[in-house]
């Protein structure tokens, strides 16, 4: 079985090692967009277009079975077209954790992190009014431009991300946010300093391991002892340093 993923940059990797990790006997080819990179301050039509001719490239070129879009904003942008376009495909999306965070979460706040386009998109906004309305959570949403950019530079803990972390988490720290959904696949890259800036324990929600679990669902996928393959490609200039340390015990 073939799949292809994609991203904007190093973000999806946190993906691809959930699908490592439940997935056997697949195929898995990634692109990392950086040439467009980062697509939360894209427009949607650029977005889709990126998406668009990366999955051909995919079908092209790997003629994959399943697309995995492991970015919420493509997913907010592009899903819909996509699976009109390639029915032939399964495709999977990403989307912000919040109905897990509304489970787990002890004081009813819940904070959003995510990039601008995705809290911007109609596909949040949707499913943010569809399981908060009627409910007594609060949600505290907090667009992080630049945070992506950070963690791909490999400027993780650095003093200007520990400074931005501050500014845009200081008011959720102050209200008594206990669950905190984090809603860019590359965030889960930065848990320490989140946690670090919180100052307090605090249950961090990503999607990797539901994603991952969807696609074996989808495609009838189980884990046993054979292996799975991942090959990996950038459209332009990434930290091969950065996509070593990610992926690790995984290469």
């Amino acid at each position: 079985m073939r799949i292809g993923v994609f991203d904007s940059g190093l973000g999806g990797l946190t993906v691809v090692q959930s699908m490592l990790d439940l997935l056997s006997d697949v195929e898995i080819f990634y692109i990392a967009d950086t040439r467009h990179a980062p697509y939360g301050e894209k427009t949607t039509q650029q977005i889709l277009q990126y998406s668009l001719d990366i999955t051909q490239t995919f079908l092209d070129t790997h003629q994959i079975d399943a697309l995995v879009i492991a970015c919420n904003t493509a997913t907010s942008a592009a899903i819909t077209y996509l699976r009109t376009e390639f029915p032939e495909l399964v495709i999977v999306g990403t989307e912000p954790g919040i109905k897990p965070a509304m489970q787990v979460t002890q004081s009813g706040k819940v904070g959003i992190l995510a990039t601008p386009a995705t809290l911007k998109g109609d596909k949040y906004q949707e499913l943010a009014d569809s399981l908060y309305s009627g409910t007594e959570l609060e949600l505290f949403e907090q667009a992080c431009p630049g945070l992506v950019e950070q963690i791909e530079a490999g400027e993780v803990d650095s003093p200007q991300t520990l400074q931005m972390l501050e500014r845009w988490l200081s008011p959720m720290r102050e209200v008594g946010v206990d669950t905190m959904v984090l809603g860019c696949t590359h965030y889960p890259l930065a848990t320490e300093v989140i946690r670090e800036v919180m100052g307090y324990p605090i249950t961090l929600i990503e999607t990797g391991e539901a994603i991952a679990k969807r696609l074996g669902s989808l495609l009838g996928i189980e884990k046993t002892a054979v292996g799975a393959s991942f090959m990996f490609h950038a459209t332009g200039e990434i930290d091969m340093l950065m996509v070593e340390q990610i992926m690790g015990e995984y290469r």
